[in-house]
């Protein structure tokens, strides 16, 4: 395999806070191209990492979500997820935190499966993927204010056929589902 080339690094001149909308802060970094010598403005987005739940019932169910999303104005299949609040002490908490939310779910068996960062060009946060076992009913839903939520089972062995079909597009659900592809084929144990 030939050797990849190394990039040089930019080099960051300045950075301003331009925005705070909450769910984001955008800032604005100035940096110079290593290559041209340029110096280039580039607009980043700011927010806190974000955790994703691939949940399975004992009867080899996902515990899916239907809800609105505003950016396509369009309803989503997905996973349970969200973000990572300052209270949770680690993403697994938040992840514990964000299933029981948003489907009433609950699990004592739970598996890291990997970590993507979702769009580097201009977020500086990552998307953390866990597995949760025997996901059982552990109470009613509590979805935050601005959350519609339906819970949804589907078979687990239908994950691939609702990606083809087009039922489930959230890029980053797509990313939890080959993140656990991966730990079934090649039996990948994670680590919490």
């Amino acid at each position: 395999m030939p050797e990849k080339p190394r990039l040089g690094r930019w080099e960051l001149l300045s950075e301003s806070p331009v925005a705070d909308f909450g769910v984001f802060r955008v800032r604005r970094d100035v940096s110079r191209s290593p290559r041209t010598g340029l110096t280039h403005p580039f607009v980043v987005l700011d927010g806190p990492d974000w955790v994703n739940v691939i949940a399975l019932t004992p009867a080899s169910e996902l515990v899916l979500v239907r809800q609105y999303r505003h950016g396509t104005r369009s309803e989503t299949l997905e996973i349970p997820g969200g973000g990572v609040d300052p209270k949770d002490a680690s993403p697994l908490e938040a992840a514990r935190r964000e299933l029981r939310e948003e489907t009433g779910y609950a699990s004592n068996d739970w598996t890291f499966l990997g970590a993507v960062q979702p769009n580097p060009a201009i977020l500086s946060n990552a998307c953390h993927t866990f597995l949760a076992r025997d996901a059982v009913v552990a109470g009613d839903p509590e979805p935050d204010a601005g959350e519609d939520l339906h819970v949804e089972l589907h078979p687990a062995a239908d994950a691939d056929r609702l990606v083809a079909s087009g039922a489930i597009r959230h890029a980053l659900v797509l990313a939890a589902f080959h993140w656990w592809s991966l730990q079934r084929r090649d039996g990948l144990p994670g680590a919490c």
